[in-house]
Order: C-alpha cells, then structure tokens, then sequence
C-alpha cells in the first residue's frame, strides 16, 4: 500500500492518489491553510481533498517523494519521507476498515535528531 502510495504521489496521478482515501476523509496539514485558505488546516471529504491535492500538485509540480521510515501501529502508520528539495514530512495516517486512509496528520519539516529539536 505506502509503494502504491508514494508511486501515486511522484506520477503525479490525481486519480491514484485519491483511491488510497476514503470518501469521509480527514487531513490535517499547514499547506491547507495556504492552498486553500483554511484557517485550521483542515480539509474533510473527498471532494475537497480532491480540490486540495489538485492545488498542490499545480503549486509544486516537481514534487517527489522519497519514503524514508516508517512505522505501523494497530489501524495506523507514521510516515517520515523527504520532498524533492529534501525537507522531510511526517505524516500520521489512519486506516478505515477498507484500508482507506480516514485520518492524515501532515507534520512538515521534521527533525530526525531529536535532541536538536529539544534545544
């Protein structure tokens, strides 16, 4: 699923994209506020992630994705993966009973050494 997932993203295919995710989707993310002028960051439903993921890919059309760690739980994983201009991302994705993702928290500009991040 996150090669399909990841495959989709550097395609770039819309479309592709959008089958990892379910039709009662919650994301989280910074970029929502800027794309789409959220103030919470918060896009809910498929057709605004659709119109989100849309805006995003017209803004960076450079953009790839390069998986670098990850890490499952129950219903969940955590993402960590770096951009095409090396800034990494987490990201919290939680998985409906069809194995669509329901929740997505983005967390841009990650620190992968944690004592840096504490100072």
């Amino acid at each position: 699923m996150l090669s399909a997932w990841v495959a989709a993203w550097n395609a770039p295919d819309l479309e592709r994209i959008l089958a990892h995710y379910s039709e009662d989707v919650e994301l989280v993310s910074p970029v929502a506020v800027q794309l789409l002028g959220v103030a919470d960051g918060t896009v809910r439903a498929m057709s605004a992630l659709r119109r989100y993921f849309a805006r995003g890919l017209e803004a960076f059309p450079q953009l790839r994705f390069t998986l670098e760690r990850v890490a499952w739980g129950v219903r969940s994983v955590v993402l960590v993966y770096a951009n095409q201009r090396g800034t990494r991302t987490a990201e919290f994705m939680e998985f409906a009973p069809d194995r669509k993702l329901l929740r997505v928290v983005v967390i841009p500009r990650i620190c992968l050494r944690h004592r840096a991040a504490l100072h």
